[in-house]
């Protein structure tokens, strides 16, 4: 599987993937993480313009996608419940989806962002039991609770 920079052409084919993670966490107890409108197109297409979106492809075609970029993730300032590893520069990675079809591509993202930047911060709902699983088979641990934009709150994880 390789990974490459979506391109805006891919714009449709990203937000079926998208459409296919909103309905299979609503069907696995997680309807509120992203609903129905989450991640909109228009920030979809801004991820893509500013070089941050990810596509994972084989052979058979686009299998998930996902934001990566180091720099600081204004959501992380204030953690409770917990402190973060280190304050060394991190890699963030955001929005991961796979199309549904094939096991373990989440973790091949996954991977691979911990190749271009080893120290990595990502978190997630705590309905999303699936995510976790997958953050912390990868080696990332949980180290408190953020809140995103909208106050919601999310568990922290971060590579040690």
């Amino acid at each position: 599987m390789e990974i490459k920079k979506a391109e805006m052409g891919q714009l449709d084919a990203v937000m079926e993937i998208y459409h296919t993670a909103q309905t299979y966490m609503a069907q696995h107890g997680n309807p509120s993480q992203w609903g129905t409108e989450y991640p909109s197109r228009e920030l979809v297409a801004g991820d893509i313009a500013k070089g941050q979106l990810y596509t994972a492809v084989d052979e058979d075609g686009l299998e998930g996608v996902f934001v990566f970029f180091v720099g600081k993730e204004p959501n992380y300032e204030n953690i409770t419940e917990g402190a973060w590893l280190n304050e060394k520069p991190y890699g963030v990675l955001h929005r991961i989806a796979s199309a549904g079809k094939k096991k373990g591509v989440a973790s091949h993202c996954i991977r691979w962002c911990l190749s271009q930047w080893p120290n990595m911060r990502g978190d997630t709902h705590e309905k999303n039991e699936v995510m976790q699983h997958v953050l912390e088979k990868n080696g990332l641990k949980r180290c408190g609770t953020i809140f995103v934009e909208d106050g919601t709150e999310r568990i922290a994880f971060q590579t040690p």
